[in-house]
């Protein structure tokens, strides 16, 4: 009888604690994604980049004066000499433009390193691997005076890795490779848009699928998934497609039998709701 009685009781306090603990359906209906309270985001999806999104990104910096910080540090360290393209230290053809660099997290931790960026206006992060940005700059100075861009009301832009670099959970960021969606060790990104999770060059790289993945495992996170030459811009929990091609929304539903659906050029969505405008 109190070995019917002692089995009872452990059967009951497992309900119990069952009960406590919120499901990972529960944690997805819970949870919200929100961009910056103050200033913006360009987030491109990498290729070629078209003056619509460069001359978006110069307007919210404050025009071709702007000061502007390039980091270039997600490239290979024989990429990071060339000046050419749409991603050079001459960026967009802007004048005033420094760019900061550095493999070293102590450097990045520095007051002379970060300098720059107190008297910036916009901040650019070129493409190449993310896990080098996260070495770099993760929980540094460089990253509390990223924040304080916007918290002045400037814009951080970023295509390709510097697109992804940009949410709060950061994807493909196994030194290994870039097909690896998780990575333990590399899946915090620089978090300027929470509970986001951002991929790039899904429609030139077959990627269209491939965020479902990581919202399966993490069913609290939105996916956000680039065309090259297109960009999100987020002012506050709302975002505008523009450049010439679409985004795909991965939220763990089915949209016409398909794990994510597209908003095109001119459309917008709202991050908290977690739907198109």
């Amino acid at each position: 009888m109190k070995k019917l009685l002692v089995s009872l009781l452990v059967f009951l306090f497992a309900i119990a604690a069952q009960a406590q603990k919120p499901s990972s359906n529960s944690t997805a209906a819970s949870a919200t994604s929100t961009g910056p309270k103050k200033g913006s985001l360009v987030v491109v999806g990498g290729g070629k980049i078209p003056r619509s999104i460069s001359e978006k990104f110069i307007a919210l910096a404050g025009g071709p004066e702007a000061n502007i910080v390039y980091i270039p540090t997600a490239a290979e360290d024989q990429a990071l000499n060339r000046q050419t393209g749409d991603e050079s230290p001459k960026l967009f053809g802007l004048k005033n433009v420094t760019v900061l660099h550095t493999r070293d997290r102590n450097v990045a931790n520095t007051e002379k390193f970060a300098a720059p960026l107190r008297k910036a206006t916009g901040v650019w992060f070129g493409g190449g691997r993310q896990w080098r940005l996260v070495d770099s700059y993760l929980d540094t100075l460089v990253h509390k005076e990223l924040l304080a861009v916007l918290e002045r009301g400037g814009v951080i832009g970023g295509s390709s890795a510097g697109a992804t670099i940009q949410g709060s959970y950061l994807v493909r960021g196994a030194r290994e490779g870039n097909t690896i969606m998780m990575a333990k060790g590399y899946e915090a990104g620089l978090g300027f848009l929470k509970n986001t999770a951002i991929d790039q060059h899904i429609n030139t790289r077959k990627r269209e699928n491939d965020l479902n993945e990581v919202i399966a495992a993490h069913p609290e996170l939105l996916g956000v998934g680039l065309y090259e030459s297109t960009a999100i811009v987020v002012q506050g929990d709302k975002f505008e497609v523009i450049g010439d091609g679409k985004v795909a929304i991965t939220d763990g539903k089915e949209h016409d039998g398909k794990k994510y659906y597209l908003l095109s050029a001119g459309e917008r969505f709202d991050l908290k709701a977690r739907a198109r405008l």
